[in-house]
């Protein structure tokens, strides 16, 4: 099975910011992304910056191809101050989180589409608990030969960008106990969860064979790794991150990625080997992530050696930022170093459900206000 990297000329940057559609008075999900991409799309430049997605309570706002993070956050928040008014038509927020902390699956509509459905036949029960958001950052890598062995050292700084992010705590009226549940629900899906560590752009192509082969998948985009390559664009895509609420937390997460990435490949250009975790660790250290949030303490060798998160993230911002000086997102970086001062997500969640008594209604407010506010 041959599958050509397009390699990009430059570690460009593409956006993918998954967002639910939420009742203004309810706060439940609303099925009507039909009706806001019917009011949304004519105001836009370019209509096809705003995709559907599995169900009709999502759409999904998408940048071009950006050299700088300014430049994709620019992209986005223009596409959203168009979007965010034809909402209010309809009586419709955006809701930017990996979960919604109270809506039933029973009730969700899936968008039209043979890929959807067959997506669902076959998974029957867990595709259709699939009520979650996330983000996703493409960076254009240049040479196929080093796609493998940049992606399985990202997967070392999994825990950080899963505990940063980290905005699912509440599912089903239940605060779950985690930080991240989304993540935990993703990797259900047959195709989904971490990666294989391959060293070598072949054996990618060997397993993507067998793959299709065995009919596991249709088509190369239904691999739906944790961190997968976007061969057709040139990329390596960094789908760990669950939905935010604001486009300053979109910002440091996208710098903090587009560092990673750039700095991995140039070490790993210049002859450096990139350091790897075993598996089991890689695995652990998700799900400590997931579990503990900015708490968590993560593995950070193969020698196994331990650290809390926020403090191996205190030494990356400051050994990446001469990286973010060349790509123009010193500002975007630092800030990423914010989010554990200002609280996580799942923190801010469960602030408001405690102040508000278990209110949760109180909780799709406060990530509502959020969004807007960013704007």
């Amino acid at each position: 099975m041959r599958i050509d990297f397009h390699g990009s000329s430059e570690p460009t940057l593409g956006v993918e910011w998954e967002l639910a559609l939420v009742d203004r008075r309810t706060r439940d999900l609303r099925n009507d992304a039909t009706h806001l991409f019917a009011r949304a799309k004519p105001r836009l430049a370019d209509p096809g910056k705003l995709h559907k997605e599995l169900l009709r309570n999502t759409v999904e706002v998408v940048s071009g191809i950006c050299h700088t993070v300014g430049e994709a956050m620019d992209d986005v928040r223009g596409t959203l101050e168009r979007v965010v008014p034809a909402g209010d038509e309809l009586d419709i927020d955006l809701f930017g989180g990996g979960t919604h902390p109270f809506a039933s699956w029973t009730v969700q509509q899936l968008s039209e589409g043979h890929r959807y459905e067959e997506l669902i036949n076959r998974t029957q029960w867990w595709g259709r608990q699939m009520l979650i958001w996330g983000v996703h950052v493409h960076v254009g890598l240049p040479a196929q030969e080093r796609v493998m062995p940049v992606l399985s050292a990202l997967l070392n700084y999994h825990p950080h960008l899963q505990a940063l992010s980290a905005s699912s705590p509440i599912w089903a009226g239940v605060d779950t106990g985690y930080a991240s549940n989304r993540a935990l629900m993703f990797q259900q899906l047959p195709t989904a969860g971490l990666p294989f560590q391959f060293s070598e752009w072949s054996e990618f192509e060997s397993f993507v064979g067998d793959q299709l082969t065995t009919g596991v998948i249709d088509e190369l985009n239904e691999i739906r790794w944790d961190v997968r390559p976007a061969a057709h664009l040139g990329t390596l895509e960094n789908r760990i991150c669950d939905g935010v609420s604001t486009v300053s937390e979109l910002a440091a997460l996208t710098a903090l990625t587009h560092c990673l990435v750039v700095d991995l490949d140039t070490r790993l250009a210049n002859g450096e080997q990139l350091p790897v975790l075993p598996p089991w660790h890689v695995q652990e250290n998700k799900w400590r992530a997931a579990r503990y949030g900015l708490d968590a303490i993560v593995i950070t060798d193969a020698a196994s050696s331990e650290r809390l998160v926020t403090d191996d993230l205190a030494d990356l911002v400051e050994r990446l930022a001469p990286v973010a000086d060349r790509l123009g997102c010193s500002t975007e970086l630092a800030s990423v170093l914010d989010v554990p001062r200002r609280g996580a997500s799942y923190q801010r969640q469960r602030a408001v459900a405690a102040e508000h008594e278990g209110d949760l209604v109180a909780v799709v407010d406060s990530v509502v206000r959020e969004l807007r506010e960013s704007l």
